[in-house]
This record gives C-alpha cells, structure tokens and sequence, in this order.
C-alpha cells in the first residue's frame, strides 16, 4: 500500500508540473543504469522544485539527501521521510548536530548496497544564477565509505544539469539533461583517496558545466546575463548557451534585442488576468510578500496552485450550478481550466 501512494503521489506530481510549467524538456535518460548503485549529483538553482522535477523524471525512484532544516516538525519529517528524503546536517544546524550526519552517510552506504538511487545537489546551497558553483566533497565520502565495505561495488555517478528559462517568473520551461554515467571504480584508487576525491570531484564538476548554462566570471556576471537575453538564447539549451558564451568572451558592445512585442500574448496575459483575478490578487497580496528568498519563488508559487486553485475551479462550478444547472457550472470551471493552460504552454512561445 505503502508503494502504491507514493507512486500516485509521485504520477500526480507528474502531471501537476507539466500542468505549470509552459515546457518540460527531458534528455538523456537513457544514461541512468536502471539496476545500478547510482549518485544523480545536480546542480541546484529552484529550491525544492529541482528535487521535484527530477524525482519524477529520472525512470527510477531515488532517494534525496536534504538540508535538514527542512525537518523541523514532526508531521514535516513524516512527510518527507516518506517521499524518501534522508536529511543531511550542516554547520549552521549546529556543530553538535554534524555527528547525526553519520547515521546519513550509513543510510546512503545501505541503500547503494542494495542498488538503489540517490539524488545529491552538491552545490550544498541553491542559487538562481546560471552557474556551476564549486561542488562539496561530502559524496565522495560516502562513495567511500561504501566501497570500503564494498570494493566491488559498480557505482555510477551521472551529472544532473537543470535549466529554467526563467525561474522567478511565472509561466516558466525547464529542461533537465542526463550526462553520460561516470564509473567509480575507474576513478577510485583506495590507496590514494585524496586523488581520488579530487578526481571525482573534477570530473563532475566539468559534466555539470556541459549540461546547464555556466558563466565563469562572478564580476562580469550580470553584464553576461544581458548580452545573452538580448541575443534570445535558449536557456533549455545549454549547449548552445555554452558556444555563445565563447562567442561573446570578446564583444564590449552589447547587442541591440530583436524580440518583438507579441499582441497575441498581450491578450493572453490580459484574459488570465481577468479570469483568475482573486487567485492572483491571494498570491501577490498575502503570500508572495512572504517568501524572502527568490530561491523559493517558484516553488512556493507551485505549492500555492496545487492547493488553491481546485479550490477556485470548484467555487467556479459552485456559482454555475447556482445560477444555472450544472452543466453550466461544469463549463464554467472546465472553459476557464482550459484557457488557464492555453495561456501557461502559448505565452512563452516566442519568449
């Protein structure tokens, strides 16, 4: 029963953010072992809506190492025990709380044991910026300390590059790309593990930097930023992203838009408007003011339309039935349901 739920859980969550995002774009799935011992290490921009997206489309049922913070209730710890997180401890929990992370890192050494899967974002932190930021070591630790125990263990490790086109704004596309799985035990040497910790975390780092947009230059980051939106890259495709990077290493100039303002999705924009007014008028009134992190934009925004607007739909239904019958309340709240997702997959065609 157990399994049941959470694979409902996880087919519904499925569907919910294809429902939200404009786009989901996955690539490489064919580069995760299905019965291996595997690490997904991803680079981590959108908060809890990385972990999502990639909880429901890696074609395995991973386990999550998160920052513990979030565990601060009971009912919370229940939730995310469940949806198979395993907290993860840092110096700002409190020094004393660094020694709950060995029960952790055994977990993880029991569940690569039994092949199972883990998602780690070894950035350690999230960011909105387009960058790979440099990669915490504790993966390696417990790479280790499994092939301590069993050295002929074939673990892999593959690269997670995830990519918004916009992540603080709504609507928004994501694209998530697989790299090509990394063996372990071709890196591991158990008689010099500095080099080895070194190597694996070299080798990842370059990985994720191929799989997602990464701007080197802190300093002269926003300047990038603006040459790359007013050449209308792609931010779905890194790749190319990457190559107009190189281009642009010796531009001073930055060049002149070409977007043109679409009438179409003016009138979109206006009809959403007018059409969910109430739900909109909640959120940018009550609850965005409350989010103090732009991390967490997007995920909260997520989390607030999953839980109000069958609210709002069935309060849609409610005023048709009362004013008419309930064929009319089921077009009412039906028509409005499909406008709201012709607007969410039309707005960003020619963003």
């Amino acid at each position: 029963m157990k399994k049941l739920i959470y694979n409902l859980v996880r087919f519904l969550l499925k569907v919910l953010l294809h429902l939200y995002f404009g786009k989901i774009k996955i690539n490489g799935l064919e580069n995760i072992p299905k019965n291996k011992p595997v690490l997904l290490l991803s680079n981590h921009q959108n908060s809890f809506l990385d972990t999502i997206l990639i909880g429901t489309a890696c074609g395995r049922s991973p386990f999550f190492l998160t920052m513990a913070a979030v565990f601060k209730t009971k009912l919370l710890k229940t939730i995310f025990t469940f949806f198979r997180m395993i907290p993860v401890y840092r110096i700002r929990d409190g020094i004393n709380s660094l020694k709950k992370n060995d029960k952790t890192f055994d977990k993880a050494v029991a569940l690569l044991a039994k092949n199972e899967s883990i998602v780690i974002f070894p950035e350690a932190n999230h960011n909105l910026k387009r960058r790979v930021r440099p990669l915490s070591k504790g993966f390696t630790r417990i790479l280790f300390m499994t092939l301590e125990k069993f050295p002929d263990l074939d673990i892999h490790l593959v690269p997670v590059g995830v990519n918004y086109v916009n992540p603080a704004k709504f609507p928004d596309k994501a694209a998530i790309f697989y790299g090509k799985p990394i063996r372990v035990q071709e890196i591991y040497n158990p008689n010099d593990l500095i080099k080895s910790k070194d190597a694996m975390v070299s080798i990842v780092s370059e990985r994720l930097k191929l799989l997602t947009t990464h701007i080197e230059s802190e300093k002269d980051y926003n300047q990038i930023i603006e040459k790359l939106d007013a050449l209308g890259v792609n931010y779905l495709e890194p790749g190319a992203v990457n190559k107009s990077l190189l281009l642009l290493q010796n531009v001073t100039k930055i060049p002149t838009s070409k977007k043109v303002k679409n009438r179409f999705q003016k009138l979109l924009s206006i009809i959403f408007w007018l059409l969910n007014f109430p739900v909109l008028l909640l959120w940018q009134k009550v609850f965005k003011p409350k989010i103090k992190e732009i991390e967490f934009l997007s995920t909260m925004r997520f989390a607030f339309s999953v839980a109000i607007y069958p609210f709002y739909y069935l309060l849609l239904f409610i005023f048709g039935l009362f004013s008419s019958d309930v064929l009319t309340g089921l077009s009412i709240a039906g028509i409005i349901f499909f406008l709201n997702i012709l607007f969410t997959k039309l707005i960003l065609k020619n963003r």
